[in-house]
């Protein structure tokens, strides 16, 4: 794995700033010398320099001068906010990564400048435990090795792909919403192998171990889940009795009626913010 000889800057210090220096600090990617990080709240920066050994700050310009990638970690609800005190601080040496949910590039750059080099990655919960997926976009002004400097980093957390800004709503409904419906999936099987008679926590591993098998199937043979599901039903037999319930409860289009309506969600908070940029 390529080592990375630039300082990487953090603009807030919460959970996927956390992962992702833990990712790059863990697989030697980078030194600690060569991150830096800012949050308003001391016992935040304190837990960041004891557990990374990297120099934090309260202040965000003073992470910017010392660095050469920016990395922009903060809630999307502050995200102007943080523009503007680092408008005219960041200029086009910088690299600015953006991870904030629902910010699109034209956003950054209507503050900062139609000149900088911007990407707009999308990752998702499992990067805490570095098995995520981050799909990232380039800006206009971003180049094939800006491109890769992002996939360097971000795969320090997982996995990654390429993609337009125009698909990122879409990758917000699945994969950076996804999380929350596939857990919602075990806790039900979970609960239902309870209903069957089973103690919870040989119900909880016998689910999770399922989960995991299923998943390593799909990879590993690379057949259609349709076709996986064939092998496991038997005609007239248990399997095809709980598959006709899930299908009479219409779980299918349920999930993908979540997945559009998480992406139509956030493609309402983009245009909100892109129309915020119209009336500045």
């Amino acid at each position: 794995m390529k080592t990375i000889n630039k300082n990487i800057g953090f603009i807030g210090s919460g959970n996927m700033a956390q992962a992702i220096i833990g990712g790059l600090l863990s697989q030697k990617i980078i030194k600690s010398k060569n991150i830096f990080s800012s949050d308003p709240s001391p016992q935040r920066r304190n837990q960041f320099s004891k557990e990374f050994s990297i120099k934090t700050f309260s202040g965000n310009v003073e992470v910017v001068k010392k660095s050469d990638v920016i990395i922009l970690a903060v809630k999307p609800q502050i995200m102007e906010k943080v523009l503007k005190e680092l408008k005219g601080n960041i200029t086009s040496r910088h690299l600015i990564i953006s991870i904030a949910a629902g910010i699109p590039i034209e956003f950054i750059s209507k503050w900062l400048g139609d000149d900088l080099k911007i990407i707009r990655v999308m990752p998702n919960a499992p990067a805490l435990v570095k098995e995520g997926i981050s799909a990232i976009s380039p800006g206009k002004n971003a180049g094939p090795e800006d491109l890769e400097l992002a996939k360097e980093i971000l795969n320090a957390i997982g996995k990654t792909v390429f993609l337009e800004e125009s698909y990122l709503n879409a990758v917000t409904g699945l994969s950076g919403s996804g999380p929350a419906y596939i857990f919602l999936i075990i806790e039900s099987l979970i609960e239902g192998g309870v209903a069957a008679g089973l103690p919870w926590e040989i119900s909880k591993e016998l689910v999770l171990q399922t989960v995991a098998g299923s998943v390593s199937m799909v990879t590993l043979t690379g057949k259609h889940p349709g076709e996986l599901k064939d092998m496991v039903t038997s005609p007239g037999g248990t399997t095809i009795a709980g598959l006709k319930v899930l299908e009479n409860k219409k779980l299918r289009y349920a999930l993908i009626e979540a997945v559009e309506a998480a992406a139509k969600k956030a493609t309402y908070l983009g245009k909100t913010y892109s129309k915020k940029n119209k009336t500045k």
